[in-house]
């Protein structure tokens, strides 16, 4: 019996000492630098998506359309479609013409890097007049073109919208927007736009997406482990250029087996953004504080207005008379002071704070504070 006792408390024991290391290295692994694929830290220069625009109609609506007495550039958009089209109307049956069913929009499209002739994309399709839904229209065959002018893809087909909305005897619901809506696969692509990659020849350059010395020159560095030394150099903090093939095929293979190798970028920069429209306040995970003292406390003044009748006697000639009676409460409740030890993180800021109920307001008035008197250790941004 002792042995079987002994047995159990010795693995209980065992036991407990595993959680706790299990539960040490769950809390450590998120501090520790994650390794990520190059495709994820940099692009290659010159390969990027192109923005395309056009203007058109959509018909088919369900008395949602433009009024075209408010919108006069439909009925004119239509005029030139019909023309198109061959149908010819005389300039009184134009003037007289009160269509509900159509609405003119602006298509918008994204013509993705190496897209070719024949391919199809997303478009989203705007209203710009005073329709109120789309739902259940028609994209007529509308042109997108680029910034230089040129067509790259042509737009048709029917819209998918996902608001909704209801309205009877002056009441109204509406769930999203039901003013915009898109075409999955809704335009062909009819222009190619030719980038360097397709030309050949030439070295290639990585373009960081967050430039930093530090992981340019790991980046270069893991290239030349793998691909040999001088293939990769850094320029700056933004471009790393890289000497590639010229054939096409050993110019992809090769970027196909740089955008795979692993490197650790930099450790981000300790900040803390402030967005001052929605009073939204971010801290990085690096932010650490220095020793100081933070008093919080609020000043709040309540104003409330009542309203005293005086009414005389019934057998008395006076009169009823309402006086105004204002009454102002201030309450300012004591201050709760803090106290930081040097280097306290993130967590711990945050959790003190909570405790004394600090708002986001308040918030960013103690970070300020605290910057200024330089007891804290990040960059403040307010976009």
């Amino acid at each position: 019996m002792r042995m079987e006792g002994g047995f159990r408390g010795w693995a209980k024991a065992w036991t407990l000492l595993l959680s706790l290391f299990m539960a040490l290295l769950c809390c450590t692994m998120p501090l520790m630098a994650q390794a990520e694929a190059v495709r994820d830290l940099a692009g290659v220069g010159g390969v990027r998506s192109n923005q395309l625009v056009g203007y058109g109609l959509v018909v088919g609506l369900n008395g949602t359309g433009d009024q075209a007495t408010q919108v006069p550039f439909t009925t004119q958009s239509m005029l030139n479609m019909f023309q198109r089209l061959g149908i010819n109307l005389p300039p009184a049956v134009l003037s007289n013409m009160q269509p509900k069913d159509v609405a003119a929009v602006i298509v918008t499209a994204h013509l993705p890097p190496f897209a070719r002739p024949g391919q199809t994309i997303n478009v989203t399709v705007s209203a710009v007049g005073n329709a109120t839904s789309l739902a259940g229209g028609t994209l007529m065959m509308t042109p997108l073109k680029g910034a230089d002018g040129q067509t790259y893809a042509v737009a048709q087909g029917n819209l998918v919208v996902s608001g909704f909305g209801a309205s009877s005897n002056g009441a109204s619901a509406q769930v999203n927007v039901t003013t915009a809506g898109t075409i999955p696969n809704g335009a062909n692509v009819e222009r190619s736009v030719t980038s360097g990659f397709d030309q050949g020849g030439g070295p290639l350059s990585l373009e960081l997406h967050t430039p930093s010395f530090t992981t340019a020159s790991r980046i270069a560095d893991a290239i030349n482990q793998q691909m040999g030394y001088g293939t990769a150099e850094a320029l700056n903090a933004g471009v790393v250029q890289v000497q590639a093939p010229s054939a096409p095929g050993a110019r992809v293979a090769f970027l196909s087996r740089v955008e795979n190798l692993q490197v650790t970028p930099e450790t981000p920069v300790a900040k803390v953004i402030f967005d001052a429209r929605s009073g939204t306040v971010v801290l990085g995970q690096n932010v650490t504080l220095g020793p100081c003292a933070v008093a919080h406390g609020n000043l709040s003044v309540t104003i409330s207005q009542k309203y005293l009748i005086s009414q005389p006697n019934p057998l008395g000639a006076g009169q009823t008379v309402v006086a105004p009676q204002a009454n102002v409460n201030v309450t300012q409740p004591k201050a709760k002071l803090l106290m930081f030890q040097p280097g306290v993180t993130l967590e711990a800021v945050v959790r003190a704070l909570n405790a004394v109920g600090a708002t986001p307001t308040d918030l960013i008035a103690i970070l300020q504070g605290m910057k200024a008197a330089g007891a804290l250790h990040a960059q403040l941004e307010v976009i």
